[in-house]
């Protein structure tokens, strides 16, 4: 069996018709991994639905509304292979309404492409994009100017939506020596796969090459098992088979472990019998392994989706309060204390209720608001303190950042999104 590719979750984020889908259209087409046939049907679809030169985006829309529409609404995942890396695209709708798609979306990705249109340079959901991908802990970026060929191919353009993008990406601390800028016309297919012989003045990589410029994320092994379960199956013969994916640590046969909080709320403990990843039986999982496995000690009924999985010596945190940053994305109306939504933390989903709102800030500059600070909007990001209604296992940033992201959802969309930065305990 040939050795794997290091496998790593990239997302396409940007203001609405900035070019995300066709540039993923693009790329998938331009290196083969969309066939010529499949491509000449999207083209045909596209006239036929008055949509001339929306064929790359189908690609990733492939949703019946979203080609009438024209535009992205859920998260499209989408397998392809670069030289160095197996890569998934998550493409993200940059409008206003999908946002919700494009949290899950960026709480999962390692790496990102930010696509700003050289014609409009930085708009407000650009801004937003670049924020939360720093909330949700979106480690590298690269940026793909797009739209070359509407402003004529022009070097000053593009350096002044260089010198735009820079000083967002400066604000919310990303560093700017290690992000690449990418001249590109996605529609054109200038610089995505192949060079293009329009923009001699650009000697970058193009968006190809930039695939194999990002850094293999490192696999957190060096940190404490983490597992939040999925699922709970019963399989005849075999018993029970909690399903999840390790987000830290590895897990190995014959380990005694802790699921918590489990049905009595203090834990259940059992030791691992086997590992199962594809349908085969493997020694030991690792982060990013999504895995079935078998427990000596545990029944069906003392765990559940929602409970986490770690090692009898470090077991995952149960906490009765914690302070965490959010930031406000799509709230009709407003936050303030006593509000109680539903937080979904890993694979858990727990009403948790705002207790305080310590600090409020400005989302671009993380500067603090005084005024009206006991009330945040849509766009403010603020740091508050929350208590769950039930035992919740969370972690925190500093220590073990995969575990600490969380997203706030009320009234079927996505609210708010943040992470967890300290912690109560809960008393044993």
């Amino acid at each position: 069996m040939a050795k794997e590719k290091p496998h790593i979750n990239i997302v396409f984020v940007g203001h609405v018709d900035h070019g995300k889908s066709t540039s993923v259209g693009r790329l998938a087409y331009d290196s083969g991994n969309v066939s010529e046939q499949q491509m000449r049907k999207l083209k045909e679809k596209a006239q036929e639905l008055g949509k001339s030169g929306f064929e790359f985006a189908f690609v990733m829309d492939n949703l019946k509304e979203e080609r009438e529409r024209g535009v992205t609404i859920d998260l499209a995942h989408r397998k392809f292979v670069s030289q160095k890396f197996e890569y998934t695209i998550i493409d993200a709708p940059g409008h206003k309404d999908f946002i919700k798609n494009m949290i899950t979306g960026a709480s999962q990705a390692d790496v990102g492409v930010l696509v700003v249109a050289a014609s409009d340079s930085v708009m407000a959901q650009t801004k937003e994009h670049v924020f939360l991908c720093k909330t949700l802990g979106v480690g590298q970026m690269a940026v793909l100017v797009n739209k070359m060929d509407a402003v004529n191919f022009d070097e000053a353009k593009y350096n002044k939506v260089k010198e735009d993008v820079s000083a967002l990406l400066k604000q919310v601390g990303y560093k700017l020596d290690e992000v690449s800028f990418i001249a590109a016309s996605a529609l054109q297919g200038d610089n995505i796969a192949k060079r293009s012989d329009k923009m001699a003045w650009y000697k970058g990589p193009t968006l190809l090459e930039q695939l194999d410029l990002f850094k293999e994320p490192e696999k957190p092994t060096g940190l404490p098992l983490r597992l939040p379960i999925q699922d709970v199956y019963n399989i005849a013969g075999i018993g029970v088979v909690p399903v999840g994916r390790v987000e830290t640590g590895t897990m190995k046969v014959g380990q005694k472990i802790i699921v918590v909080p489990a049905r009595d709320g203090k834990g259940a403990i059992g030791e691992v019998k086997s590992i199962e990843m594809h349908h085969e039986q493997i020694t030991e999982a690792i982060p990013g392994d999504n895995i079935g496995f078998n427990v000596r000690g545990i029944g069906k009924k003392d765990i559940a989706r929602g409970d986490v999985l770690g090692s009898i010596e470090n077991p995952p945190t149960l906490v009765s309060e914690f302070t965490a940053q959010l930031v406000v994305l799509n709230h009709p109306t407003v936050m303030t204390v006593g509000y109680t939504p539903v937080f979904h933390v890993h694979t858990s989903q727990v009403a948790c209720q705002i207790t305080e709102i310590v600090k409020k800030m400005n989302p671009a500059t993380g500067e603090e608001i005084t005024e009206n600070k006991d009330i945040l909007r849509n766009g403010d990001a603020a740091i508050v303190k929350i208590k769950p209604s039930k035992p919740l296992v969370i972690e925190k940033q500093s220590e073990i950042p995969h575990m600490s992201r969380f997203a706030i959802r009320d009234a079927g969309c996505t609210v708010a999104a943040g992470m967890c930065i300290d912690l109560v305990k809960k008393a044993a």
